[in-house]
């Protein structure tokens, strides 16, 4: 069987949609990912991108986790073989006109159930479908509800002038939503600051910090509503420890900036760009999963998916981390101050990662205690 790799370009709308990019291939004109064979001296997912690149004319961060596997099978002079594809989230940064196989193909963005129908292979519908799920609907809900609590009011009298007394009901919710916003922010900065080193470095520090900056303003909101709001949608613990680790998460990400500030660091081990494509993934998880705590019940499955996506990924980004660290051991014999220096980078990139898991165990937590 033909190995192979494909990448998965996509793009993440305000509104937590998401878009993939796919394009024709050469022989039949079907729709396809960007896809080819592995590359000497490269990694699987810096091949997928480079393939994302020659195909689709796209550049961003690939992640080492692969999102799974399909089959197809592959047209030769002779016949057809088995290819097995293993496929990589690309997170889209730059989009170009010209690229190295324009005139060979055409590229279309869809959507996420769009683009699952539009490719002949079953198992790749099913990754493109399962990568992320539709937003919940819960907006329009949240709307409804001051105007019910309103009907209720002028029905019970008594009830209204009590409702009156408490205080409001918390945005946790939407105070969550927000931080995972910063999240996806800020990994999008500390994976740019990997990848574009020198000069530009502190446009992305000072994005980073930023974010921090918002985030920390979220998590103030949410520590004081905790104590002042009457009901609340989970226990009040739980909701303090995940807003924590999520600006934990943040804060690693803030001192990983700080870190490469403090010691003027402009080029970087492709290790340490590999554990931020890891972070942006995680970043993204995070994101699809918050407004999925609107409606536990109907939502635990896909939750318990994007927590095990979580954790697998973090397992990924040890592999990383311990290969980054002999890397840098080995050229750094003679250079004391270079090893420690990278250590402590490598060390905020895997506590950022760590973190991460630890919004997984959270979002697990509150599956088991409500689903």
């Amino acid at each position: 069987m033909i190995r192979q790799i494909g990448a998965l370009p996509y793009r993440i709308a305000a509104d937590g949609t998401a878009t993939v990019l796919l394009v024709t291939s050469r022989d039949t004109g079907r729709w396809v990912v960007p896809k080819g064979h592995l590359m000497p001296g490269l990694s699987q997912h810096d091949a997928a991108a480079v393939e994302a690149w020659e195909e689709a004319g796209v550049r961003g961060f690939p992640c080492p986790a692969p999102l799974g596997d399909y089959t197809y099978d592959k047209r030769r002079r002779r016949g057809t073989l088995p290819a097995r594809v293993t496929l990589y989230p690309l997170a889209v940064v730059e989009e170009h006109a010209s690229f190295p196989e324009v005139r060979q193909r055409q590229r279309r963005w869809f959507s996420l159930p769009d683009a699952a129908a539009a490719v002949d292979e079953a198992e790749l519908g099913a990754l493109i479908a399962g990568f992320r799920a539709p937003p919940a609907p819960s907006a329009a809900l949240q709307d409804m509800i001051p105007a019910i609590r309103q009907g209720l009011g002028r029905r019970i009298p008594m009830l209204g002038w009590f409702q009156s007394l408490l205080p409001k009901q918390g945005r946790f919710f939407d105070q969550f939503e927000a931080h995972a916003g910063t999240l996806v922010g800020g990994a999008d900065a500390l994976a740019r600051l990997f990848q574009v080193g020198g000069e530009a470095l502190g446009t992305q520090i000072e994005a980073i910090i930023s974010l921090e900056h918002q985030a920390d303003e979220i998590t103030r909101d949410v520590l004081q509503d905790v104590r002042r709001v009457f009901v609340t949608p989970f226990d009040r613990s739980a909701i303090i420890e995940l807003i924590g680790v999520m600006d934990d998460a943040i804060d690693q990400m803030n001192q990983t900036a700080s870190t490469i500030a403090l010691y003027g660091v402009t080029t970087f081990e492709p290790e340490m760009r590999d554990m931020a494509g890891i972070i942006v993934e995680a970043a993204r998880i995070t994101a699809e999963a918050m407004p999925l705590l609107r409606s536990i019940n109907r939502n635990g499955d896909r939750l318990n998916e994007l927590t095990g996506r979580l954790i697998a990924i973090e397992g990924k980004a040890d592999e990383i981390h311990e290969a980054g660290l002999r890397a840098l051991f080995a050229a750094r014999r003679d250079d004391a101050m270079g090893f420690i220096i990278g250590r402590e980078i490598y060390s905020h990139l895997e506590r950022v990662v760590d973190r991460f898991e630890d919004v997984a165990n959270e979002v697990q937590g509150l599956v088991i205690d409500h689903a």
